[in-house]
């Protein structure tokens, strides 16, 4: 008789470890990227009272199963459900939401363990840092190169650094201009002024703006003016002639002549000769530049002169404004000028049993024998981790429904647990009462 009361204290105790599980679970409905827990039951031991035998083809008797007494329930597993939680749109630009696989790898000091979490509810502090809410720091590279097509590649075989936006990075350096290229329409109803007109003839004048090396602006002209047109025969070529003004003093001497064929073409062979070099005064504090125009863009039809600008390279120093963050992980910084510029890349773990991680308080876990180790880090969206939700934060996956379900199932079963113990008691009361 015992036996069974100790069996329903077994079942009170498991019972409260599953409430407790459930109360957890239901106070972080609205924790950032919390994972929630599951309790499971199993057996305890059985006695044994009775073994099994087998059937007999001597005697013909048959078989019989063995006859055991349960001893009460244990608490099979507590499970970490690693299952993603629903993304919530903040529009922080400091907020950032695994979408997929994946976690964040945060470290409170040069000494520290690494510590991985799912909630990019991220913040900076006055140093720039990127630091979690509770001011560790969020690792990834800084280093990066460019490649020839423009992109940016980071390193990702470097060790990890501590993120931060703005040592070194609050201001963009100038960038002398390179290239200047031009599209639009020379009128080829103008007058021809002849070979010996001088730049005094001036038809259209093209405002063109370049930068030296310190990043000061130079305002400047591209004029053209017709000069001829010629039959050669095989088709009639029409030569125009472009200067560069730079105003008093002059930074530039520079001219050339473009010819178009009679389908308002600019004929190849006419486009060398197009690099200038721009020599600001010595007080500017900068050496001389040079600048490569293209006009392979310019038409000559019987229409209004639209030439302008299409392209120009190199600006002046900008200050740091703003940033974002990109799904690949590039926190991108938005300059004064215009320009934007690589920052820093977030990094992310993968582990090979996620529900293996030790929970640590903070949104944090660490790696156990169970979860895998940390290898390496990798960029989003590599490695078997998922790509990067900006402006998001991920929700708790507690389902509240299931939750109050498992609840009301645990509390049944709690109260069912009790009755045993009561009427347990109240048999053994009645052994008592024999002797009276």
């Amino acid at each position: 008789m015992m036996r069974s009361m100790f069996s329903g204290v077994s079942g009170l105790r498991t019972h409260q470890t599953r409430m407790d599980v459930i109360g957890n679970n239901i106070a972080n409905v609205n924790t950032v990227a919390f994972k929630s827990g599951r309790v499971t039951f199993q057996e305890v031991f059985s006695q044994t009272v009775k073994g099994a035998t087998a059937p007999s083809d001597e005697t013909g008797r048959g078989g019989q199963n063995p006859m055991q007494i349960g001893l009460g329930v244990g608490v099979g597993s507590i499970d970490t459900i690693m299952t993603g939680g629903s993304p919530q749109r903040t529009d922080n630009l400091t907020d950032v939401a695994v979408d997929g696989d994946g976690f964040f790898i945060v470290q409170g000091g040069r000494n520290d363990t690494y510590r991985f979490t799912r909630a990019g509810n991220f913040g900076l502090d006055k140093l720039g840092n990127l630091v979690t809410a509770s001011g560790m720091n969020v690792m990834g590279w800084q280093n990066y190169k460019v490649n020839p097509d423009g992109s940016y590649e980071f390193n990702t075989e470097d060790a990890l650094e501590p993120i931060n936006i703005y040592t070194g990075k609050r201001m963009i350096a100038a960038k002398a201009t390179s290239n200047a290229a031009f599209e639009g329409n020379l009128n080829v109803g103008l007058s021809a002024l002849g070979a010996a007109a001088a730049a005094s003839n001036v038809q259209v004048t093209v405002p063109l703006t370049v930068y030296d090396s310190l990043g000061t602006a130079h305002k400047v002209g591209i004029q053209f003016w017709k000069l001829s047109s010629v039959d050669t025969g095989s088709g009639v070529n029409t030569s125009w002639r472009w200067s560069v003004d730079t105003g008093a003093p002059s930074m530039a001497t520079a001219s050339g002549v473009l010819i178009f064929n009679e389908s308002g073409r600019v004929l190849a062979s006419s486009l060398t000769g197009t690099d200038v070099t721009f020599t600001p005064a010595t007080s500017s504090g900068t050496t001389s530049f040079d600048v490569s125009l293209d006009f392979r863009n310019l038409t000559m039809y019987a229409s209004d002169n639209s030439v302008q600008t299409s392209y120009v390279d190199g600006y002046t120093t900008g200050e740091l404004v703003t940033f974002n963050v990109g799904g690949d992980g590039i926190l991108t910084g938005v300059y004064s000028n215009g320009k934007q510029q690589p920052l820093a890349m977030l990094a992310l773990a993968s582990f090979s049993n996620p529900a293996g991680l030790q929970k640590v308080g903070e949104n944090m876990f660490l790696p156990t024998t169970n979860s895998g180790d940390f290898e390496k880090a990798v960029k989003a969206g590599s490695g078997g981790t998922g790509m990067l939700n900006p402006g998001s934060l991920e929700m708790s996956n507690v389902d509240l429904s299931r939750e109050f379900t498992e609840m009301i199932v645990t509390q049944r079963g709690f109260q069912a647990n009790s009755r045993i113990i009561t009427t347990s008691d109240e048999m053994l009361q009645e052994l008592v009462n024999l002797k009276r």
